[in-house]
């Protein structure tokens, strides 16, 4: 017998704005920023508010964002969603720079991700392609490692690893390459850091299905990104590659953050609608998809997995 399969777009709407309530977004890039982006952090973080959305994670490849979080705060903006600020230690703040950090996560940075932009890992990939292009032309960035020439972890890193134990933050592997991430994460571990992120596992960090499950078995969260997955002109995958992803990690060390806020796709409320529907349309239940998209960013992130799931059953 052949079992028909549900489309994206048949999944009812009503579904998908039931499974919105208490989600979280741990990968938004509204601005301002050096780059093009759609929509700035007051109305990436209106319009998480206004579909029911518990939080909102803002990320520059080029400064940190905890003091915006403050201004929304004071200003009032913040008492529906919670804005939360983060910092990408890329040559503009100096590198994996420990000077850096520590103000970063005294003034509401809750995420500490390594390299991205700066990354020897995404320079190589992005040799002969724009990857993550600014408005206009910038100084050519130096190629950043985590590791000496021997594999050995930078004595900076040990010291920001120690930062981020100290304040209970979340240390993402940013673009480093999976080769960089084991003896990362590793440190991290034996340091105190019991946060771990491994943000779009596929991409530029070239981690396999294999990798994945061992990152899941040692505690690493796998965080996918949206706008890879959903129709818009940064797709990269299909909803199969998705699934064993997925299935790879396991529903409880897998979540999604929209990894959007680009000019010319939807914006990121609309991409959380997006992989509702797609990971509904691939067979993962509601209480699944509530923890993809809601309660396992919360538990990453320390920012109350109880209440946002209880909030959720309430709506």
């Amino acid at each position: 017998m052949t079992v028909q399969k549900i489309t994206p777009d048949a999944i009812d709407a009503a579904e998908v704005d039931a499974l919105m309530q208490g989600a979280i977004d741990l990968h938004c890039h509204s601005g301002p920023s050096v780059m093009a982006r759609a929509l700035n952090h007051e109305e990436a973080l209106a319009q998480a508010a206004a579909a029911g959305m518990r939080a909102v994670l803002f990320k520059d490849h080029y400064y940190p964002t905890g003091p915006f979080v403050d201004v929304l705060k004071e200003a009032g903006k913040a008492t529906v969603a919670e804005p939360i600020g983060s910092i990408v230690l890329n040559n503009s703040v100096g590198g994996i720079n420990p000077f850096a950090v520590e103000p970063a996560l005294k003034t509401g940075a809750k995420v500490v991700w390594m390299p991205t932009v700066s990354a020897a890992n995404h320079i190589r990939e992005g040799h002969r392609k724009s990857l993550l292009p600014t408005k206009g032309k910038m100084l050519k960035q130096v190629a950043l490692s985590a590791v000496d020439e021997r594999g050995d972890l930078l004595d900076n890193v040990k010291q920001v690893l120690d930062l981020i134990a100290e304040h209970d933050a979340v240390l993402s592997c940013g673009h480093l390459h999976i080769s960089e991430c084991w003896p990362l994460f590793d440190e991290a571990k034996r340091r105190g850091v019991t946060r771990l992120l491994c943000n779009h596992p596929s991409y530029t960090v070239g981690a396999s299905l294999s990798d994945m499950k061992e990152l899941a078995s040692m505690g690493v969260w796998l965080e996918h990104s949206i706008c890879m997955f959903i129709p818009n002109r940064l797709k990269c995958y299909e909803g199969d590659f998705l699934k064993a992803m997925i299935d790879a990690a396991g529903v409880d060390r897998t979540f999604f953050g929209s990894d959007m806020g680009q000019t010319n796709v939807p914006m990121p409320v609309e991409g959380f609608r997006g992989i509702i529907r797609l990971l509904l349309s691939l067979g993962y239940g509601p209480e699944e998809v509530r923890r993809m998209v809601s309660t396992n960013a919360a538990q990453l992130a320390g920012i109350g997995a109880n209440e946002t799931a209880a909030k959720a059953k309430v709506a």
